[in-house]
């Protein structure tokens, strides 16, 4: 009678492993979700996509032609016609309002457009909303980025005007930002005046507009999340700095919406990770489920870091972010559905992945944070690594030391990618939908950033660089592979596949016999992988 009793139960607990499987595989069968990416980029648009579609939801996007690229805005006419075109049917729409107004990112920083097509733009969201009213409008924009360095303003990224006054340009909004807040000393308000009558007056005209047109549609946005035509807006200030024209924004904005929930409206630094967020924020809705995050940080400084190009503390926007992308923060693991690791530099500093001092050689902080991760994952938590001590690529030194431990493919899901809340916006999207994912699912995205993050930008991109440069084809100036672009498919796929060869042990179901990539924006600094 026992063996009868035990026999059955093993039977019932493999009919509610493999239905569990199974409901992993089809969580989200047959559900339409509408998605406009920011552009055409992997990271904004596929990468983002095959998250979702691993849950078995049909992402549907627009057609390649109506997508911003490196040289082209897209077509935000299209773009609407396209939305409403398919919107019957559909759960939600996670849509970029920068793609919906200007045609992109890029577009949204050098456009020709009036205040009048602007508004006019913005004014199509009520219109959409009040066609279809049951259909959940997620909206991701950014707050106009601010220029770092005069190379910003080349290549067709900014208005060319801007390229001989870009420094100026950003010391002054650095000094301006200071003096509203009331942290400037009279000698920088001095200054401050100075380097304003400095600034070719041309410049400072088509500056202030450009900023002004960014700011006022940002605004109108807030007003319809206020009035429920967005079910969500999440902004994000692009590559900024905490002193900075974009933050001067942002802080403005946060002011405008403070009377709209956060659960409605976030405004926090960031760009290319916005997408990754509401399209989670999306599924979790329509899921009815807030999972549970815990955030744990590297020795020093840790959450008071603020990251290179990030306009606020790292802890501070992932708080924020998470209640984004539909979470909740609780104040302990062991209760956590993920645990997020976020690797910083104990001096609170970010350094650059394409750096020399990007070594395998252990830092302060290494093992410390190694360490922690171990315990977590040997407690059978659901670990997500945020590698965010190097901008533009992951930490060689934390990499070797997972791999030596073992660790990567016990992880939840990995992130290193750009820039520091570029990593960590992704990383908790992904991260929380991997737990309706199987195993070889979460693998394929970890071996994807693993691929990405760690073996092209921080290790490929630098050995390719050199290699195209005496290429026939390739463009100096403007950095433009160009006549290049094939030498640089080729040979960047043999470098890559070198360094998978050496550093990634594969688990179980993975191959990566048919590794190979391509740039699809025609530079170097992105990839598109194929494995």
């Amino acid at each position: 009678m026992r063996k009868i009793f035990l026999l059955l139960v093993i039977t019932m607990s493999l009919a509610l492993l493999t239905s569990s499987f199974a409901f992993a595989a089809n969580v989200g069968q047959g559900k339409k979700i509408l998605f406009v990416p920011l552009d055409n980029r992997p990271i904004t648009d596929k990468e983002t996509v095959d998250v979702a579609k691993k849950l078995g939801y049909d992402v549907v996007v627009p057609p390649e032609k109506l997508l911003g690229t490196r040289e082209q805005h897209g077509n935000p006419d299209g773009l609407w016609d396209w939305l409403r075109a398919n919107a019957p049917g559909a759960k939600a729409a996670v849509v970029s309002t920068d793609a919906l107004l200007y045609g992109s990112l890029v577009g949204s920083r050098n456009h020709e457009l009036t205040q009048e097509q602007i508004t006019e733009r913005v004014n199509r969201f009520h219109t959409f909303h009040k066609d279809f009213p049951r259909l959940p409008i997620y909206g991701f924009g950014t707050v106009l980025r601010t220029l770092l360095t005069a190379t910003h303003s080349g290549a067709g990224m900014e208005p060319a005007i801007y390229q001989q006054n870009a420094v100026k340009i950003r010391d002054f909004s650095v000094l301006r930002d200071k003096a509203e807040m009331g942290l400037a000393s009279k000698k920088e308000q001095r200054q401050m005046q100075k380097m304003q009558q400095e600034i070719a007056p041309a410049v400072m005209e088509d500056w202030t507009h450009r900023h002004d047109l960014n700011f006022n549609a940002n605004k109108a946005l807030i007003d319809l999340t206020q009035q429920n035509a967005l079910s969500f807006l999440f902004l994000g200030g692009d590559d900024g700095a905490f002193y900075s024209q974009t933050h001067y924004e942002m802080r403005h904005l946060q002011e405008y919406g403070k009377n709209i929930g956060k659960t409605k409206l976030q405004i926090t630094s960031g760009a290319d990770e916005l997408g990754m967020v509401m399209l989670c924020r999306a599924i979790l809705d329509d899921k009815r489920d807030i999972p549970f995050v815990y955030t744990a940080y590297n020795i020093g400084k840790g959450r008071d870091t603020i990251p290179a190009y990030c306009n606020e503390k790292i802890g501070d926007d992932m708080d924020n972010t998470i209640i984004a992308a539909g979470g909740m923060w609780v104040p302990a693991p062991e209760r956590a559905e993920l645990v997020m690791a976020v690797s910083t530099n104990p001096d609170g500093k970010t350094g650059s992945a394409n750096n020399p001092d990007n070594t395998i050689k252990p830092r302060k902080g290494t093992m410390p944070f190694v360490n922690m991760v171990k315990d977590f994952v040997g407690k059978g938590y659901p670990v997500a690594v945020a590698d965010i001590a190097y901008g533009n690529g992951a930490d060689n030194a934390l990499m070797n030391e997972l791999r030596k431990a073992d660790l990567l493919f016990k992880l939840q899901a990995y992130g290193g990618w750009n820039t520091a809340t570029n990593t960590t916006g992704f990383l908790l999207g992904t991260g929380l939908l991997t737990k309706w994912m199987d195993k070889q699912s979460r693998d394929e995205l970890m071996l994807t950033r693993y691929l990405e993050d760690w073996g092209y930008q921080a290790n490929v991109r630098q050995s390719l660089a050199s290699a195209v440069w005496s290429q026939p084809g390739f463009n100096h100036q403007t950095g433009n592979l160009d006549g290049a672009r094939n030498f640089a498919a080729a040979k960047g796929t043999e470098l890559l596949q070198d360094f998978a060869r050496q550093n990634i042990n594969l688990p179980a179901g993975l191959s990566l016999a048919k590794l190979h990539i391509t740039h699809p924006w025609n530079r170097l600094f992105e990839c598109e992988i194929f494995f």
